[in-house]
């Protein structure tokens, strides 16, 4: 009747169906938690997809004069992202946050490491002189070169068809 549980740990089967019931109780109150304040839900979405989408466009592009408007496209399409967003984290969020509470939950508490005493810092930089010149024969450069414009071609490209599907998405879910 008992099940192995953890390194150290039994648990009887009435102990398992209470610890089942009560993660689908946990569950139960997160699903309320989430149909119930849907507003504060909304305003936190809101809030990281203003962090998510200016973050994003700084990180990966790297031309000034595109970031202004490309920042302007992504607030016109913050509603369909709320949207979407909101109907998957009502869907799943409640699951994965019970599941991770869960997880933290049965975790075996950590023995704490022991302090190591002698530490050496290793270098692991080699300083410029260290280094041997490394010539590239001049066909091998070109190609190089020619394969670094083509990634940044293809994540511009790759950026804008984002940007159009949500403008274009925004436009026909709005009109």
């Amino acid at each position: 009747m008992y099940r192995k549980r953890g390194p150290n740990g039994l648990l009887s089967a009435e102990e398992e169906n209470l610890e089942s019931e009560r993660v689908k109780d946990v569950k139960l109150i997160l699903d309320n938690l989430f149909q119930r304040e849907e507003t504060t839900v909304k305003m936190v979405l809101d809030c990281l997809y203003d962090i998510g989408s200016v973050r994003l466009i700084n990180r990966k592009i790297s031309a000034q004069s595109l970031r202004g408007p490309l920042k302007a496209i992504a607030r016109m399409s913050k509603p369909a992202f709320r949207l979407f967003a909101l109907r998957r984290l009502q869907r799943q969020a409640p699951q994965l946050i019970t599941d991770w509470l869960y997880s933290q939950a049965a975790k075996a508490p950590r023995d704490p490491a022991p302090p190591e005493e002698d530490i050496t810092l290793i270098d692991v930089v080699p300083t410029p002189a260290e280094l041997p010149p490394a010539k590239l024969p001049p066909l091998v450069e070109i190609q190089a070169a020619e394969i670094n414009s083509l990634r940044g071609r293809i994540s511009r490209l790759t950026i804008l068809l984002v940007a159009v599907l949500l403008v274009t998405g925004s436009l026909i879910m709005f009109s």
